[in-house]
């Protein structure tokens, strides 16, 4: 008797069994129950299979505390996960331009220090955008010392009527159960991975910010014989941030991207992954209400400024 049952599927376990030499204790979440067999997939997305014959005790345990995050440091990890078409520096201030697509690739990280004062960085983070016919962006973390500096200098909300842009971040093992689906994972999207990420062409500069992380993969579910759920992920250090999720709008409400995001995740454990973060919109109450259910939270909201 193992002490669980299909009850148990999903759940975290410590399984202690036999194996040469010895007893062993292995915990992850029970992926998959019979009589004869336990299906463990360990927090590296390992999957062990232990006949339970072998096991001599195992029981559920809780979830582990999601730990406190170091917001400076993810605020710099997101960047490294998703990199512009070009970029420069003033001081430890980041430069990104990616010929307007996306507030992310179009905007200074003001992160550390200019090396100068910040008037005079901003002027030249101004001339870096005027030079290239962008409007002067500022993706600032909301209540940091960096967002009091860009309104103390006259720099106000670039986006008033959309709502913050919520960072929520977790631990991999709570994301990493095996999909419902069949995902395919690989390291250079084709074309059908575009057509489903996009309403019509892709922007010019998508494959170039989409493909440019040293570590990133594209993941896609492909039904009825067509490419419907897309998704992207990258490895930064221990993170893996998540973004591009696309579900086709005929394929909702199927859990596709909860899909997506669990193949992703299962990528990411073999290659150091330890924990996730991903970026939702405050108003996305249905995205919102799927990534808190898989034990996301919020680790900070940041919102575009502007001088204009």
């Amino acid at each position: 008797m193992s002490g669980l049952d299909a009850r148990d599927i999903g759940h975290r376990v410590v399984v202690r069994h036999r194996i040469s030499g010895g007893l062993t204790d292995l915990i992850g979440v029970l992926q998959a129950w019979t009589p004869v067999l336990l299906t463990v997939r360990h927090t590296d997305s390992t999957v062990h299979e232990i006949p339970v014959a072998d096991v001599t005790a195992a029981k559920t345990i809780p979830e582990l505390p999601l730990r406190p995050v170091d917001v400076e440091q993810l605020f710099l990890t997101t960047a490294l996960g998703r990199p512009a078409a070009e970029t420069s520096y003033v001081g430890h201030w980041l430069l990104r331009a990616s010929s307007g697509w996306t507030g992310r690739g179009n905007s200074l990280l003001p992160a550390g220090s200019p090396g100068m004062p910040v008037a005079d960085a901003l002027k030249q983070a101004e001339a870096f955008y005027n030079e290239r016919g962008l409007p002067p962006l500022a993706l600032i973390r909301l209540g940091s010392p960096e967002a009091e500096e860009l309104h103390a200098v006259g720099w106000v909300d670039a986006r008033p009527g959309q709502s913050d842009v919520l960072v929520m971040h977790t631990t991999l093992d709570h994301v990493n159960a095996a999909p419902e689906y069949d995902v395919l994972l690989e390291e250079h999207p084709g074309d059908a991975w575009y057509a489903a990420a996009f309403e019509g062409p892709a922007p010019a500069p998508a494959s170039k910010v989409l493909e440019g992380a040293p570590k990133a993969m594209f993941a896609s579910i492909t039904l009825d014989g067509r490419v419907v759920a897309v998704g992207r992920g990258s490895m930064t250090g221990h993170w893996l941030g998540v973004d591009a999720i696309r579900v086709d709008s005929a394929y909702r409400r199927r859990g596709l991207g909860t899909a997506i995001l669990q193949g992703l995740a299962c990528w990411a454990g073999p290659h150091g992954g330890r924990r996730t973060y991903l970026e939702v919109l405050l108003e996305n109450t249905a995205a919102m209400s799927t990534y808190t259910r898989l034990g996301y939270r919020e680790a900070y909201r940041y919102r575009y400024l502007t001088n204009r």
